[in-house]
């Protein structure tokens, strides 16, 4: 029983001793889970620390990348720009050296004008004009500047006188006149179209001022009158239309006569009472009336009707009646009607235009010229071709090679005539 007993004690004991090492090494265990735990959360402490630390720089460096891509596209934006600058430059450089040739070429086109003096006198004379709808729109959006650019209307403005042909009717009455192809008429109110470019006096000698009879044609007299336009050619008698209009210009005094050889019927004739037109299928009237006049004005200028639509030489009739208007006492005979120019022949010293084609008519044609004369104060006369533009809105001056070619041309057409690089027109006798 004893030796049980002793061998329980023992067993006791060592179990008792089991427990107590179990227990200090759970406690070491702990302690050393513990420095494990907080060794690893230094460590990961300090790794995060440095994670951080890393990101930091790569946020750094991300930064400074951003920035330099950014200047990087500033630069490509700035060097766009440089190159759209010196494309606008380059733009600009173009339109200067354009404006200065167009500013060249106006000081040579109105050289005569610039060398005007005191006591001097500048006539200048356009073509056919109609105001159709193309140009009465363009004035509607853009005025008179619509139609002519700056430097043509200036010519006109600037002129002591300057005069067309009006090809139509100021009238919204009368009737269109029967199996006739063009017939042409414009509101009355239109008139101020005219005023603003300067014209001063309209033939009305021609085939369509009576398109809508009589009364249209009455009209256009009321409505240039009250405009303060001259008028020749027409009248509501033979006296009115043989009346020759003046200008007093610089101690001068400035005769214009009209008349047309281009009719479609004998009824379009003036009449001792009665409203029409100066013809001159025959020319002893125009003749007889250029005779009468000449003795009260220092320069007349006969503006007459002729010709055959788009042939670009004179007829024989007009020949011999520009010279039988010249020998009767004219100083300068104008022509009309052909739509194109014709040529210019000098006749006894003076100047015969036969034809100066459309002026505002329509876009069909390249160009035309402006015949700008001018009246010295000793008596001399200079007579200058100037050409523009007509196929496109606005009329503009011809320049450059378009320039020398159109003086090219027409001294092909003409007779006895050459034009130099100004436009004055010389005689070359032979």
């Amino acid at each position: 029983m004893i030796f049980d007993a002793h061998m329980m004690i023992e067993k006791m004991a060592l179990r008792k001793e089991k427990m107590k090492n179990f227990w200090i090494v759970a406690c070491i265990c702990s302690i050393v889970i513990l420095i494990g735990v907080v060794a690893f959360a230094g460590v990961s402490y300090m790794e995060s620390q440095k994670t951080i630390d890393v990101f930091q720089e790569l946020a750094k460096e991300w930064d400074t990348m951003l920035q330099v891509e950014e200047l990087e596209i500033q630069m490509e934006t700035t060097g766009e720009q440089a190159e759209m600058l010196e494309s606008r430059a380059e733009a600009i450089g173009e339109q200067v050296g354009v404006l200065e040739s167009r500013t060249e070429a106006t000081e040579e086109q109105v050289g005569v004008l610039e060398s005007q003096e005191e006591g001097e006198v500048r006539l200048v004379f356009g073509g056919d004009v109609y105001l159709s709808d193309t140009f009465l729109g363009a004035y509607d959006v853009k005025g008179v500047s619509g139609i002519l650019d700056q430097e043509v209307l200036g010519l006109m403005t600037g002129a002591d006188a300057a005069m067309v042909n009006q090809e139509f009717a100021f009238s919204e009455r009368g009737t269109a006149m029967e199996d006739k192809q063009y017939t042409f008429r414009v509101p009355p109110n239109r008139v101020k179209i005219f005023q603003e470019m300067g014209i001063d006096i309209v033939s009305l000698a021609n085939n369509h001022a009576l398109d809508f009879g009589t009364v249209a044609l009455e009209d256009s007299f009321d409505t240039l009158d009250n405009a303060g336009i001259l008028y020749v050619g027409a009248g509501r008698n033979l006296a009115r239309a043989k009346e020759m209009q003046t200008f007093h210009v610089n101690g001068k005094v400035i005769g214009v006569l009209a008349a047309s050889r281009v009719v479609p019927v004998a009824e379009w004739n003036v009449g001792s009472s009665s409203t029409g037109m100066l013809t001159t299928y025959s020319p002893e009237i125009l003749c007889r009336t250029i005779e009468e006049n000449r003795a009260v004005c220092d320069y007349l200028v006969v503006f007459v009707h002729w010709g055959v639509e788009l042939n670009e030489y004179p007829e024989d009739y007009q020949f011999q009646m520009g010279k039988q208007y010249i020998d009767a006492g004219a100083d300068l005979v104008v022509g009309c009607h052909p739509h194109i120019m014709q040529g210019i022949e000098y006749y006894q010293g003076k100047p015969i235009v036969y034809s100066l084609g459309n002026y505002i008519f329509n876009l069909r044609y390249a160009s035309t010229g402006l015949l700008q004369i001018l009246i010295r104060e000793d008596g001399e006369i200079v007579a200058e071709l100037i050409p523009v533009r007509t196929d496109a809105l606005p009329f503009r001056l011809l320049q450059g090679e378009e320039k020398k070619e159109f003086y090219r041309h027409i001294e092909s057409i003409s007779f006895q005539i050459s034009i130099d690089e100004y436009g004055i027109i010389r005689y070359n006798k032979k």
